[in-house]
């Protein structure tokens, strides 16, 4: 399954004119299929890229998704805004080079192991998941969106390829960027009391 989508992904990035230009449902449309790991994924890869409000935007999509999954729903219908949102020439290319990078390797690294940490009665502790590092991804730190962006896309390929070794992984890079941000929280409330008494409040 992987080695047809990363071969789609990379012949649309060779094949496609130097005007390349694609939204995300023709990302989506790439892949051939619209499961819930497919849009978590994307949508994961998207945050992580220097595009200035793509993290906002993009996380209202997760905290959507992680509400299908609580519910059980494998899909999800995107709304308009977010399925037209475009990328330009530069990092079309790069998000199809890097997704068929991705898949390619998944396929030799990652197989069926500790499925029980991808049964269906762990779906609602994931989509709690996918909303906690959505909130962080909404969250305006400095860099603050590639430790929970990436540890979706672990999410997705683990349950995509029933890999619990891989949603472990997740887990801990979702658990660091955690740290992080409370970190970065914890300084800037320093920050704050420090300049607060310089001036005298």
């Amino acid at each position: 399954m992987s080695h047809g989508i990363a071969g789609r992904l990379q012949q649309a990035a060779e094949e496609r004119s130097a005007s390349l230009r694609l939204s995300l449902q023709e990302l989506l449309q790439l892949h051939g299929e619209a499961s819930g790991a497919v849009l978590l994924m994307l949508l994961a890869l998207l945050t992580t890229l220097p595009v200035a409000g793509a993290g906002t935007v993009l996380s209202l999509g997760l905290f959507a998704l992680a509400w299908a999954w609580l519910r059980g729903h494998d899909s999800l219908t995107l709304p308009n805004r977010l399925a037209a949102l475009e990328l330009n020439e530069t990092w079309t290319r790069r998000c199809l080079h890097g997704l068929a990078w991705t898949y390619t390797r998944a396929e030799r690294w990652l197989r069926p192991r500790w499925t029980a940490l991808s049964h269906a009665r762990t779906r609602g502790w994931w989509a709690l998941w996918i909303a906690l590092m959505a909130a962080l991804i909404f969250l305006p730190l400095p860099l603050g969106n590639v430790l929970p962006g990436t540890s979706l896309m672990l999410l997705g390929l683990g349950w995509l390829f029933r890999d619990g070794i891989a949603l472990l992984l997740a887990t801990a890079t979702g658990v660091a960027g955690l740290g992080y941000a409370v970190s970065v929280g914890h300084l800037a409330f320093a920050a704050w009391q420090h300049a607060g008494a310089w001036i005298g409040l």
